[in-house]
């Protein structure tokens, strides 16, 4: 059953700036698919249409069913509930711990003070920084930061995790640390999809996108190789 499904959209943006050209894909639940490319193929516009901080200029995108041109103030909240999203940029606030920055989605959606904190400290457990909860994000390795904001991705229980150019500003030890999370998550149901320029990054993966300048030029399910 597709979680995620593409038909024939395209992205363009003011100017005449195309980003996205007739893509056409359908994501199950549960799988873990990486999006490859060298920059500006269009992965990280694929995933902001995902979590509907775009729209689609043409063609068809539901996700869990529902329509994201139709996405509006009062429906995006349910669908952000469903979604943790891990960006380059950590965006951790720099004068709050890591323990009250992985609370912040928990407290958007109306969690308690007590039951935000409890939920945050479990989710730091689960990327190995539970001793770190009371420290500034600031005095962490670019690679603790990186997990602090994996656990803030995963806090509420996303059914996808968007996870964009994850290890990008990371050492070779720190991004595998953080690819193997990622999968772990995906080995527990949940539906990862992961972009990277890095071909190394690709082992495991149930299907891997190839895009290039917009487009979808292949689809490698795990084992063999589809042109698009």
């Amino acid at each position: 059953m597709s979680i995620i499904s593409f038909s024939h959209v395209s992205k363009q943006y003011p100017g005449e700036v195309t980003a996205l050209t007739d893509v056409s894909i359908e994501i199950g639940e549960g799988e873990l698919v990486y999006l490859a490319g060298p920059s500006g193929a269009g992965k990280s516009t694929l995933l902001k249409l995902i979590a509907g901080i775009e729209r689609p200029s043409g063609g068809l995108l539901l996700v869990s069913g529902q329509d994201m041109r139709k996405m509006n103030r009062a429906t995006l909240p349910w669908l952000r509930r469903k979604l943790g999203l891990i960006l380059q940029q950590h965006r951790l606030l720099q004068d709050r711990s890591v323990l009250q920055n992985v609370m912040l989605p928990l407290l958007v959606g109306g969690a308690g003070e007590k039951e935000a904190a409890q939920r945050a400290g479990i989710a730091l457990d689960r990327v190995g920084l539970g001793d770190k909860a009371a420290l500034l994000p600031q005095v962490l390795s670019g690679g603790e930061q990186q997990r602090v904001s994996i656990a803030r991705a995963i806090v509420h229980k996303p059914r996808i995790i968007l996870a964009d150019e994850p290890t990008a500003n990371l050492d070779r030890a720190s991004g595998k640390l953080v690819i193997d999370m990622l999968q772990a998550f995906n080995s527990a149901g949940v539906t990862c999809i992961i972009s990277t320029h890095d071909e190394r990054l690709l082992q495991g993966a149930d299907r891997v996108v190839q895009l290039e300048r917009g487009r979808v030029t292949a689809m490698r399910e795990a084992g063999s190789e589809v042109g698009a």
